[in-house]
């Protein structure tokens, strides 16, 4: 396989395009609302009607607008589209007829919406445009040149140092700068190393990974090839939870297509270098997502973390080298090496930089995945891409970085997008769930809500989370019963301490967050559900 063969597989698979195409999501979140059959029917609606030799029907991964679904975009030949919105496999006859000057009345959506002219695709960008099940699609769409170029012109020093001046950090919630942990492990002596994709995403509302695996999943083996190349690597494994059928189905069949052409396994691209990549499939536990309990799980053992260092980087999977990023850190790659780390590095803020996915959820009128350059304000996220809360109602929080992260109030909307902004608000990015909150939330119930999942998702290695987590939730229900005093309060605040100062891994060290930010920004709410400090305790009060 060289650039011409790449260039001819292109070609051919353009002379496949015809003068319509019909994209339909074929997503999780679509193919949940029937995107199947919606396909199925329009496959039938286009052969009944003649149209098939000007009108094709193509599959394609995640469009973002997941609340509006199931979505089909229509491209017409003029270059204008066309999304349609809460399609049913009924509306498919009616769709193929407005191809044919028939009024469909079927819903559809403004192009120029906020929701879709506020973002800047990068990562995203080939979702809801090319077919993630035909190998050809992603080589048209330009894939596989980044790993041809640095196979043939970088060196992975090279390769180590753009990534660097790209100033490309984590996806998945640390922010920890991706060039210095490639540095640390290509200098790493020994003849094996390994690379390891984290799409063990875990947060309650997060679907980024989910998605851009579901949408464009050689776009991460090719992040994960140049990785493995750029840090010595030969053997990559990609870890994602069994919750995501789809995305492991779509990334066995892409590594299978990249395997038969010869752009994965031994001598890729008639280079001495040879990578292979396994999937690994994950049971879904919380604590997975911590480096290396997933490492321990891959090893076939149970997913536990354990202390560091040793950093994964000089020892880790079975005691070798090993880099280990995330879906979204993967699939940054190939962009920054096809456009340059200056441009990349141009995008976002001083130490921010580039583009974040998030999922944006919960009491907001637009629903959906959304891609946005760092250093955009949560005000312009939940108010301009999201249109603010629903039914008249006003935004009161602002949930980020899942059961790890914080809740950020409404006088903070303005608050730039950021690692660094985002910390000082005592929250994180984590790996991009945002959820909104409405004026009819009810924050000591949120802060319950985060600790429940953290009490069920530690995995009881250490006594501070295995215990903390049980007695923090015990005094919130408390609280919330109306049974708690001022000193269950101040035990609250004690036991938060203790547990993110003592706790073995970043799972028991975050735990406390939604609480402490709900305390500090929302302390009345707790405060009013206290008993009077002169009132007798109830008679159930010694059951905590």
């Amino acid at each position: 396989m060289q650039l011409e063969d790449l260039n001819a597989l292109a070609e051919k698979e353009h002379a496949t395009h015809k003068k319509t195409c019909l994209r339909t999501c074929m997503s999780a979140g679509c193919l949940s609302s029937q995107s199947d059959k919606l396909k199925k029917n329009l496959d039938a609606a286009v052969t009944a009607a003649g149209l098939t030799a000007d009108v094709e029907v193509r599959r394609v991964g995640c469009m973002g607008f997941c609340g509006q679904g199931p979505l089909v975009g229509v491209d017409h030949p003029d270059g204008h589209s066309k999304l349609y919105e809460h399609l049913t496999p009924d509306d498919a006859t009616k769709l193929v007829g407005e191809l044919q000057g028939k009024p469909s009345g079927l819903p559809f959506g403004d192009e120029k919406h906020p929701f879709f002219a506020r973002q800047m695709r990068i990562v995203r960008a080939n979702g809801g445009v090319i077919d993630p099940e035909r190998i050809e699609a992603y080589i048209a769409a330009g894939g596989y040149r980044a790993l041809l170029q640095v196979l043939t012109e970088n060196t992975p020093a090279g390769v180590v140092e753009a990534v660097t001046k790209s100033g490309l950090r984590g996806r998945g919630g640390a922010g920890y700068p991706t060039g210095l942990k490639w540095a640390t492990v290509a200098r790493a002596a020994g003849p094996k190393k390994y690379v390891v994709c984290n799409g063990d995403e875990g947060d309650p509302g997060a679907f980024m990974d989910r998605s851009i695996l579901e949408s464009d999943p050689h776009l991460v083996l090719e992040g994960m090839a140049i990785a493995a190349y750029a840090t010595g690597a030969d053997q990559g494994f990609l870890y994602v939870r069994a919750e995501y059928p789809l995305a492991i189905s779509r990334l066995n069949l892409a590594i299978k297509q990249a395997k038969a052409i010869g752009i994965l396994g031994a001598n890729i691209f008639e280079t001495p270098f040879s990578f292979n990549v396994e999937v690994r499939i994950g049971a879904g536990a919380f604590v997975c997502g911590e480096e290396t309990a997933l490492m321990a799980s891959i090893e076939g053992k149970r997913g536990q973390p354990r202390p560091r260092p040793p950093f994964p980087a000089e020892s880790g999977l079975w005691g070798k080298p090993t880099l280990l990023n995330n879906v979204e850190t993967f699939a940054n790659i190939v962009p920054i090496i096809q456009r340059g780390a200056e441009w990349y590095a141009s995008i976002g803020t001083e130490k921010s930089k580039g583009t974040k996915v998030f999922a944006l959820t919960g009491k907001v009128k637009n629903n959906g995945l959304i891609e946005v350059p760092m250093g955009i304000t949560l005000r312009e996220i939940v108010e301009d891409l999201g249109g603010g809360a629903p039914d008249g109602h006003e935004i009161k929080a602002v949930q980020t970085g899942g059961p790890s992260g914080g809740c950020i109030p409404q006088q903070h909307l303005d608050t730039p997008v950021d690692y660094d902004s985002l910390g000082q608000l005592g929250s994180i990015m984590g790996s991009g769930g945002m959820v909104v909150m409405d004026d009819t939330t009810n924050m000591v119930e949120i802060a319950r809500f985060y600790m429940e999942f953290c009490r069920d998702e530690s995995c009881g290695k250490c006594i501070p989370c295995r215990a903390g987590t049980v007695q923090m939730h015990q005094i919130l229900n408390k609280i919330i019963e109306r049974r708690a005093t001022a000193e269950d309060l101040k035990q609250l605040e004690e036991l938060c301490d203790m547990v993110r100062q003592t706790s073995l891994c970043g799972l028991g060290q975050t735990a406390p967050n939604p609480v402490l930010s709900t305390l500090r920004f929302f302390r009345h709410e707790y405060e009013e559900l206290l008993q009077p400090a002169s009132a007798p305790h109830a008679p159930n009060s010694n059951h905590s």
